[in-house]
């Protein structure tokens, strides 16, 4: 009730500096782990519920604006809500409710040490990707983006192994390497000959840029935002895998990746235009890449028979359906790269979630170690299986709403060659998810191997699996909300200029 009394404002400063000053709040509690988790949990709730409290405003057309200061003349650290944002900035706030809550029952459980770091770092990781969600201009969404790939750093080197460091550093090193030497030149590209970062309905670009250098500046974006992991700038990814599964499950479907693309897409809709791409054929060439990217990383990731990487390379070929909606320029590309970005989340979270619980019960990570496992691990392999069939686009399951408008999109560029990579994607998906829950459910344990002790894993870690397995479901149903809301993503200019 009193959360009802905030004035916009208020309530989307407090969305983006509650969990920041959380953290001070979770290391004041280090010696007090059960009062630390309940704050962490506490925070996520108290987060999600304002960031509803702004949905329900912007939905009465309640704009926030909040202005911090300006670092220079026309660059100032700026927030605002439009539509993509939100959308982004529920799923990730939601979905951390799940994974704080998970995070507790599997540190636990496994008994990792330096917990209390560990969740001050997972907290500003959200944070920041809330700082993505909300940012007014590229400036600001820059710094923050920045953030997200600092503040995850020390979760994937959480344990300190040779190993874990070393993937650190090719996590770090590649996505301040991209951010640095592509995303930061497109960005002053961007002011140098448009005079602002604001995002702003229609684009920034048409009238300014040169056409024929449109292709390149894409360029410098889409892979300059190395989080949407385009190849062949993703090997981050799989490297980023030595990290406890609940930071595997931070990174591919809470913060990281979907910020990527999210970023990818903002950049498309609100600082190109989707008629400008359309117009000077600059995302033609980015259609392909994708294309690539579905395939190649797909065929990678049946070869896999680690569970973590190859769920890894799944993210890799997932992700590029959203940037293939991008490419595609047009307002079903956009509709399904959201959709994706949204379908994609809930699944992979559920997917990664059912991972670490399995190596916390049965101590397995090879899809080749699972065979009659499902059968002391039925509600983790029950949801293992939604989730999977989520991914591949199956009804009645999320993922076949965004796989639809996708192919909607691909239909109205006319992309016939897209539409068989979509097809050919799934058909991929299916080899290399589904033998995981069949072999679990189904297949017999190795004869002459002793009877596996394994059993579900502890209520902290197996609600959240079940929450998220269901929300698979309940999204096939409630994607004409979704459809509904992003249809109110501005592709024209004000002036109604033409697309």
């Amino acid at each position: 009730m009193t959360m009802m009394l905030l004035s916009t404002n208020s309530a989307l400063f407090l969305a983006l500096f509650l969990p920041l000053s959380a953290i001070v709040l979770l290391g004041a509690l280090r010696e007090f782990p059960r009062a630390r988790d309940v704050a962490h949990v506490g925070t996520a709730v108290v987060t999600f519920s304002l960031v509803l409290l702004l949905l329900v405003r912007f939905l009465k057309a309640d704009i926030p604006n909040v202005f911090l200061f300006e670092v220079m003349p026309g660059l100032p650290i700026n927030f605002s809500i439009e539509p993509l944002g939100m959308v982004f900035a529920l799923l990730a706030s939601g979905l951390w409710i799940f994974i704080s809550l998970y995070a507790v029952g599997y540190m636990r459980a496994n008994g990792e040490e330096h917990q209390t770091r560990f969740a001050m770092f997972f907290t500003l990781a959200v944070a920041a990707a809330l700082g993505i969600a909300f940012s007014a201009n590229l400036f600001t969404l820059f710094i923050y983006y920045e953030l997200l790939t600092l503040s995850t750093y020390p979760l994937v080197a959480h344990k300190g192994t040779p190993e874990a460091r070393r993937g650190a550093r090719i996590y770090l090193s590649i996505l301040l390497s991209t951010s640095i030497g592509f995303f930061l030149v497109a960005i002053i590209w961007t002011w140098t000959v448009a005079g602002t970062l604001d995002f702003a309905a229609g684009g920034i670009l048409q009238g300014h840029l040169d056409p024929g250098y449109a292709p390149l500046l894409l360029a410098l974006f889409a892979f300059g935002i190395g989080k949407a992991a385009l190849m062949p700038f993703h090997r981050w990814l799989p490297s980023a895998m030595v990290a406890p599964a609940p930071v595997s499950a931070l990174l591919h479907a809470v913060a990281v990746v979907k910020g990527g693309v999210f970023t990818l897409l903002k950049v498309s809709v609100y600082i190109f235009g989707t008629g400008f791409l359309s117009a000077t054929h600059a995302a033609v060439w980015l259609c392909w890449v994708a294309a690539i990217s579905i395939i190649v990383a797909a065929v990678i990731a049946i070869s896999k028979d680690d569970l973590k990487a190859r769920l890894a390379y799944s993210t890799i070929s997932q992700l590029a359906y959203v940037t293939l909606g991008v490419a595609l320029a047009n307002q079903m590309g956009m509709i399904g790269s959201t959709m994706q970005i949204v379908m994609h989340a809930m699944a992979k979270i559920t997917l990664f979630m059912c991972a670490g619980a399995i190596y916390v019960a049965a101590h397995k990570t090879k899809v080749s170690e699972m065979s009659g496992l499902g059968r002391q691990m039925p509600i983790t392999f029950i949801a293992f299986f939604v989730a999977s069939l989520s991914i591949v686009g199956l009804p009645p399951m999320g993922g076949a709403w965004s796989k639809w408008f996708l192919l909607l999109a691909a239909a109205d560029a006319h992309q016939l060659a897209m539409i068989a990579v979509l097809g050919i994607g799934s058909l991929l998906s299916i080899a290399y998810l589904l033998p995981v829950p069949v072999r679990a459910l189904f297949a017999s344990p190795p004869a002459g191997e002793a009877p596996s002790h394994a059993h579900e894993p502890p209520l902290a870690m197996l609600l959240p699996i079940c929450a998220t397995a269901l929300g698979c479901v309940l999204l096939f149903f409630f994607a004409h909300d979704i459809y509904n809301f992003l249809l109110n993503v501005p592709l024209l200019p004000p002036e109604g200029g033409s697309q």
